[in-house]
């Protein structure tokens, strides 16, 4: 993959990369083109970088006009650019709503209560042109194109379906697994949306960072197991004694860069946001990143 290069993944997929790469985002936001001719419709425009527009608009063919911009969800390597191109092309922006849309009545109270999230770049001012609804089905050129709304990264995460074909945003990705950070991020409500995503039998995921997946299922299945087993792995550390977030993650990732371990402790939060609601675990304090939590009741 090489930044601001056109490139076909799919039939009727073009693919973008933007400059963005990090350790959060590996080799930079993924920018997908739907479609030939008339209606052309662009994922995630990504980051407010006019070379990245720049790309994007080179990428059309003479015969190619943009008819609509679809943001899975509004984080600024995703969102950015959605105006710009906006303005460029004339299409308009749709997504599921704003930052807080989608929230379940828990992040929302948690969220009251002041536990804030972790600095994740969340585009606080993105408003899309048109909300879009789970099951929609929207124009697009090439194949038939369906909104599924899954929660958990952000409560306002879309994936899409472009026939059997999944683009994932940051719900689901190969190279890595993805944030789950409170009050914006929801752990039960992400692994919720993972066993509806397993439900279909899809060809291929084309996911926010990084490269095509072509074992989808082995794939989110994996993603599952993991989540299940760092639920484990936290309860048992918490045998041991109260501790926080940090403490838990210093113990359990013993082998993650340390460009990694804030988003690791954010995900950890999650978890332990999830098992409070279960009264499997339990906490003192006002709801903030650095409560000391322990179990409640026989360790299950």
């Amino acid at each position: 993959m090489q930044a601001g290069v056109a490139e076909w993944v799919a039939r009727d997929v073009r693919r973008v990369l933007a400059p963005n790469p990090s350790a959060m985002t590996g080799p930079g936001t993924n920018s997908y083109l739907l479609g030939q001719g008339a209606g052309v419709v662009l994922v995630d425009p990504g980051p407010d970088d006019p070379a990245h527009v720049a790309a994007l608009l080179a990428a059309l063919g003479p015969a190619d006009a943009v008819g609509a911009i679809i943001v899975t969800h509004p984080h600024r390597d995703h969102s950015g650019a959605a105006r710009r191109v906006s303005a460029l092309t004339g299409a308009p922006v749709l997504a599921f709503g704003d930052a807080t849309a989608g929230r379940s009545a828990l992040m929302q109270r948690l969220a009251d209560a002041g536990l804030q999230g972790g600095g994740e770049g969340v585009d606080a001012a993105f408003r899309p042109d048109r909300p879009v609804a789970d099951g929609e089905v929207l124009p697009c050129p090439g194949a038939r194109l369906r909104v599924i709304h899954t929660p958990g990264h952000m409560g306002s995460h879309v994936c899409l379906g472009f026939g059997d074909i999944l683009l994932s945003g940051d719900h689901a990705m190969g190279w890595a697994s993805s944030l789950v950070s409170p009050p914006d991020g929801d752990m039960r409500a992400y692994t919720t949306s993972l066993t509806r995503l397993m439900a279909q039998d899809w060809r291929l995921m084309l996911p926010g960072h990084g490269a095509p997946v072509a074992a989808v299922q082995a794939r989110l299945r994996s993603l599952q197991d993991h989540r299940t087993q760092r639920e484990a792995e936290i309860l048992a550390a918490l045998r041991s004694g109260p501790a926080t977030a940090a403490g838990l993650t210093r113990h359990i990732y013993h082998d993650t860069a340390a460009s990694l371990l804030g988003a690791a402790e954010r995900n950890v939060l999650a978890h332990l946001v999830d098992l409070w609601d279960r009264n499997l675990v339990g906490w003192p304090q006002t709801p903030q990143a650095d409560a000391v939590f322990h179990l409640v009741g026989p360790p299950p």
